[in-house]
């Protein structure tokens, strides 16, 4: 009697220590969001992004790297080219002002004689081929004018457009080579299951949430600079706009000059 006792009495106690331990399993099992003790053992416990990041394979580290850079090219440009076009557009408006006030080609080139902008280009411009086509007499000239006028102008929209195109590379390559990123770190996922030949959630979580993070930077990368993108084409296209302005407005002073018979070029022919 006293051996069957004394195991009585252990396997009580033994299940008195089961008991608190199987209805903590039973409370986080029905609490929603809640891990078992056996998941929270067997779960890495940093899964941040920087520790995601610092656990992933030296290719997936490398994609994440680029579209890092990726995405500090596209804020860097946004803010450089965004000053470059605010401050064009502001000089652009204020030269078609005063070409407005001005009434001959002389007079608006000199109104524009110590500015350095594409307009003030196409006033010199248009003054250096009405002097070389002084001995030539009157025909031709509005037509050589605006060549050289639509060269200035089309140079002025290449150079504002600058920086820009690699936006749109950003944008149409970052979420592919996240992907690739994505790809990568769940073959290796893949084959860490087979290697352990377990499906426990500590083998096959870690590689995943890398793999998927790095999709992530992908898209995080390549949304803001399609939208930038979008954005600078239609504030380059405006500024485009004022300088085909400008530049009607430089022929149109050639055109009433002409009329008028003030240029030099007329004197010369009569």
């Amino acid at each position: 009697m006293g051996l069957i006792h004394r195991v009585g009495l252990r396997a009580g106690v033994a299940l008195c220590g089961l008991v608190p331990w199987a209805a903590a399993a039973q409370d986080t099992a029905g609490t929603p969001g809640a891990r078992s003790p056996i998941a929270l053992l067997s779960l890495p416990q940093d899964l941040s992004p920087w520790g995601m990041f610092m656990t992933a394979d030296s290719l997936v580290k490398a994609v994440m790297i680029g579209l890092a850079l990726a995405s500090v090219t596209t804020w860097t440009v946004l803010f450089a080219k965004g000053i470059e076009l605010a401050g064009a557009k502001r000089k652009a408006r204020a030269a078609l002002a005063a070409l407005a006030q001005a009434k001959t080609l002389t007079e608006a080139t000199e109104r524009a004689a110590l500015d350095r902008g594409p307009v003030a280009g196409f006033l010199r411009a248009a003054m250096v081929e009405v002097r070389l086509s002084v001995e030539l007499g009157g025909d031709g000239v509005k037509e050589r004018v605006v060549s050289r006028l639509e060269r200035l102008e089309v140079a002025a929209g290449r150079r504002i457009g600058r920086g820009i195109g690699i936006l749109a590379s950003i944008g149409a390559t970052a979420p592919f080579v996240g992907l690739f990123g994505t790809v990568w770190g769940i073959m290796n996922s893949f084959i860490g299951i087979s290697r352990a030949q377990t499906t426990n959630l500590a083998v096959v979580a870690p590689g995943i949430a890398e793999a998927l993070l790095a999709t992530a930077i992908g898209l995080a990368a390549a949304i803001p600079a399609v939208v930038i993108y979008n954005i600078f084409a239609r504030t380059t296209a405006g500024y485009r706009a004022l300088l085909a302005d400008a530049a009607a407005e430089v022929l149109r002073f050639v055109s009433r000059d002409l009329d008028r018979r003030a240029l030099p070029i007329t004197r010369a022919a009569e």
